[in-house]
């Protein structure tokens, strides 16, 4: 959740434009699922829902990275304000993967 409120507080900080604005609701739509997704993992019944959960998040993970790099793309003089939040979102991203790949060889063991 502290990700999530990093990155709507970024958006919230980009210049006042059509482009922005576009970018800014698309990185908040995916930012903020990377935490919504996960957190429903942990409230699955089956192994197979607890796995569909992660990969959405890392899925989602991933669309924030291209969307940041847009964001800084189109606003140079913000590079090191948004450097912060997309390493983080790299961070998510591997450790996501690092539990799915994990759960995936639980799952077959069992």
């Amino acid at each position: 959740m502290e990700f999530s409120k990093r990155l709507i507080r970024l958006v919230k900080s980009l210049p006042n434009n059509d482009v922005n604005l576009i970018l800014g609701r698309q990185v908040t739509r995916s930012g903020t699922s990377i935490g919504a997704n996960y957190r429903e993992a942990n409230e699955t019944e089956t192994k197979k829902d607890f796995l569909f959960r992660p990969r959405t998040s890392r899925k989602e993970a991933k669309e924030t990275v291209y969307w940041l790099n847009l964001v800084i793309g189109i606003n140079p003089q913000l590079r090191e304000e948004i450097q912060p939040v997309l390493q983080e979102s790299k961070e998510l991203l591997k450790i996501l993967a690092s539990i799915i790949l994990k759960s995936t060889k639980e799952n077959k063991e069992s």
